[in-house]
């Protein structure tokens, strides 16, 4: 009886002192994780809206903007984030809304849109992707993603054979699921902004 309660507390201890140890590990680290994710997102915010010289996070309504998408037919995609984009002189020169999609191959990828205020697309960069290397991943390369660049259309459409339009993106080879994921995600930074920041798309 008495090796079995020294057994016990022998085992109560260690759990305690993990638990603590990892109390340390997580608090400790805490900061630099966050840190570093939003260095990350204030890079991709200046990659895709290049000439804005500040961003402003607006509140937005979670739930109705999930209805948005959905009645819309992204029913993958969440809208994570919308930014406003300002110019040297306060001035709103776009937006940048980033989406989450779990639509992708190999789980979820995070991604954000800048949209000028005509809706001319600036830019696609990846937040977080993790698509099966030589195929998913050609998404983060800039042959793909400029594909979006300067464009300005209502959606964007994947094609397999190469048709032409500004609205057509030439899917990855042997990655048409990831190049899917992608462009519905931009669409529903599109479909966002056209419906909820007074968006209008150039005819």
């Amino acid at each position: 009886m008495n090796k079995i309660i020294k057994n016990t507390l022998i085992l109560t201890a260690i759990t305690v002192v993990s638990g603590l140890l990892l109390g340390v590990v997580y608090n400790v680290t805490k900061e630099p994780i966050a840190q570093a994710q939003e260095n990350t997102k204030q890079e991709a915010y200046r990659a895709v809206l290049a000439d804005a010289s500040s961003f402003e996070t607006l509140d937005f309504d979670a739930e109705s903007t999930l209805s948005l998408l959905t009645e819309n037919g992204y029913t993958s995609d969440t809208i994570t984030e919308v930014a406003e984009g300002n110019d040297n002189s306060g001035e709103t020169i776009g937006y940048v809304i980033s989406v989450q999609s779990s639509e992708a191959y190999d789980g979820t990828l995070d991604l954000s849109v800048g949209i000028a205020t005509d809706g001319t697309v600036k830019g696609v960069e990846m937040l977080s992707i993790s698509e099966t290397a030589g195929l998913g991943m050609k998404a983060d390369e800039a042959e793909f993603k400029d594909q979006y660049k300067d464009k300005n259309v209502e959606n964007f459409t994947v094609t397999k054979t190469g048709e032409d339009g500004d609205n057509m993106i030439d899917a990855i080879s042997g990655a048409t699921i990831t190049s899917n994921a992608v462009t519905n995600a931009v669409n529903s930074a599109l479909v966002y902004y056209q419906n909820e920041l007074g968006g209008e798309v150039n005819e």
